[in-house]
């Protein structure tokens, strides 16, 4: 069976954050790595709590909601998951690794703007 979710790279990612007045993104990476730098207004929710933690995945305005981690599995792994919810989900391949690799700023600490 496919998955029910899309998934987009790093590159068409970050032509849509920088065209957007904001995004809808949540961040599944364990909280010492979200910690040490994600991208700018990505909300924290570790890939553990996914499951009891579903309809904070809803964009509040019924949009697209992008799920980022390191390189792309564990996003994937909840966007799977997510996806029996009908929630419109977004994978971001590549993940934070190649966000910071293609030159992109982070953002450091618990909040996910600072």
């Amino acid at each position: 069976m496919s998955p029910q979710y899309s998934e987009i790279s790093v590159s068409d990612f970050a032509e849509i954050f920088s065209q957007a007045d904001s995004v809808f993104l949540i961040d599944v990476r364990e909280t010492d790595e979200y910690i040490d730098g994600h991208v700018p207004g990505a909300i924290h929710i570790p890939l553990n709590e996914v499951p009891q933690r579903v309809e904070e995945f809803r964009h509040p305005q019924g949009g697209v909601t992008y799920v980022i981690c390191k390189v792309g599995g564990r996003s994937a792994n909840a966007c799977e998951y997510l996806s029996q919810h009908s929630i419109q989900l977004i994978n971001i391949a590549g993940g934070t690794m190649g966000w910071i690799l293609q030159g992109h700023a982070v953002v450091e600490g618990s909040q996910p703007s600072e």
